[in-house]
């Protein structure tokens, strides 16, 4: 039986440390600086034979509720509501602070099955801590030393002892049935440019931490979501600003984990602020994706904001193909994160951007295609030899990838190559998504053979 367990207490305490040594990656940041976390964050973790959703959480701090700190621990709080169990964790080194008790009681009046993690006991400085934590009246705290995996064994044996009936059926599970694959989507842009709000409002819940302030997510979170029964999975990103300004560590690790949303995503959309559309940290973003070969979609949030003057779409699309025309046909929708307009049009582009990333063409098409193109432009004369074409193949999906097999593949050009993509693109109804083509050229049969001496 699936069970969910949420990592809480004050910050600074590792929680991040033990959420990522659960599912046994560097998923969520860890800096020594407090405060690191701000959203919650989902994973799947194991412990020995133990399978559960583990969730890591924002510290826990004394804060006006509209505030950053207030709304961070709001989040907080609705992870505990969701959770079976809670792993309330404590700095053994420095030992029981005022907020632990505090907040100890906000765990306790939950009603949750809860564990106290005494984590950095490693050695015998944190010997003191954990005597101490048995004043929260929560049970025997568990020593443990998250960054060097000790103690792992009795967290697991506390973990059974919390939960016997969701521990104990998972012995008994039968097989698992394979879930349907989930379309991963990336949403991406500058910061403030509405990442967050335009992703609560499609799940319709304040999953996310929303605000005026610039650069409130850092981890890359991941939210599941269904639309006419399609199952996507949304990951909200840190905004990306030019990297002569990102200074500090803890946004360079932002920025790093936003990148790798971007190369495990599978539809990216880009997010560009209505009255400042197409800037060049835009089109540069937009770049990042083509290169990385992933499907991509254009979106101009904070549309309410915006005076809708007649043909003011068809203007941005002219942009669009002005700018990015590397990915010429890229869908545009205009969105509302505060007002919800636009939102069943950008769910629709996402998943035709999908089915044009894994398209395969016919090879009776695709051969009828080549010859018509080289004989209405025949590939031009390099160095006074010019350039034999032999055929074509797609050599695969996601992005669509095609190989040419000529002569000399080194000498055909670039600006042969873009009609060939651009003709590709048009002939077979492939807009917005990256297209490669790579020239190779064909063995000779000849080669290596000893000449026939006369």
């Amino acid at each position: 039986m699936p069970f969910t367990v949420a990592i809480v207490g004050r910050p600074n305490v590792g929680k991040s440390t033990l959420f990522n040594r659960l599912v046994g990656r560097r998923l969520a940041l860890v800096d020594d600086r407090p405060g690191v976390t701000r959203d919650r964050r989902e994973g799947e973790g194991r412990l020995g034979d133990l399978s559960f959703t583990v969730i890591d959480t924002a510290g826990l701090e004394e804060a006006a509720p509209a505030s950053l700190s207030g709304r961070m621990r709001a989040q907080t709080e609705a992870a505990i509501q969701v959770a079976d169990a809670v792993f309330f964790m404590i700095d053994a080194r420095e030992g029981l602070m005022p907020v632990d008790r505090a907040f100890a009681e906000l765990t306790r009046r939950s009603g949750k099955p809860t564990i106290v993690i005494a984590n950095k006991s490693e050695g015998s400085a944190g010997e003191a801590g954990r005597l101490e934590a048995y004043a929260l009246g929560l049970g025997e705290p568990v020593a443990i030393s998250a960054e060097h995996n000790e103690g792992m064994a009795d967290v697991y044996d506390a973990l059974r002892a919390a939960l016997p009936e969701q521990t104990a059926a998972q012995e008994e599970e039968a097989e698992i049935t394979e879930a349907p694959h989930a379309i991963r989507v990336a949403i991406v842009g500058r910061p403030n440019s509405g990442k967050s709000t335009l992703i609560n409002r499609l799940i319709g819940e304040e999953r996310l931490l929303t605000g005026p302030e610039a650069g409130i997510t850092r981890d890359a979170i991941a939210v599941e979501h269904v639309w006419q029964d399609r199952k996507f999975r949304i990951y909200d990103t840190a905004g990306l600003r030019r990297r002569s300004r990102v200074e500090e560590k803890l946004e360079k690790l932002s920025v790093a984990d936003a990148l790798n949303a971007v190369r495990f995503a599978e539809v990216v959309v880009v997010l560009i602020e209505a009255e400042h559309a197409f800037e060049e940290q835009d089109q540069r973003i937009a770049d990042l994706v083509e290169r990385e070969g992933r499907a991509l979609v254009l979106a101009v949030s904070k549309w309410d904001l915006s005076e809708k003057k007649p043909g003011a779409i068809k203007k941005l699309r002219e942009q669009a193909e002005a700018k990015l025309t590397q990915v010429k046909g890229v869908p545009l929708v205009a969105v509302s994160g505060l007002t919800g307009e636009g939102l069943d049009r950008l769910m629709q582009a996402i998943i035709d951007a999908y089915d044009v990333w894994n398209r395969r063409v016919p090879t009776a098409a695709l051969n009828r295609w080549f010859e018509q193109a080289l004989s209405a432009h025949p590939p031009p004369a390099v160095s006074g030899r010019r350039l034999k074409l032999n055929y074509i193949t797609q050599a695969k999906t996601r992005p669509p990838s095609f190989v040419v097999f000529c002569t000399r593949a080194a000498a055909l050009p670039d600006a042969y190559k873009r009609y060939l993509v651009n003709s590709l693109r048009e002939s077979f109804d492939l807009p917005g998504t990256p297209i490669r083509l790579t020239p190779r050229e064909k063995e000779n049969p000849f080669k290596g053979r000893a000449k026939r001496k006369r």
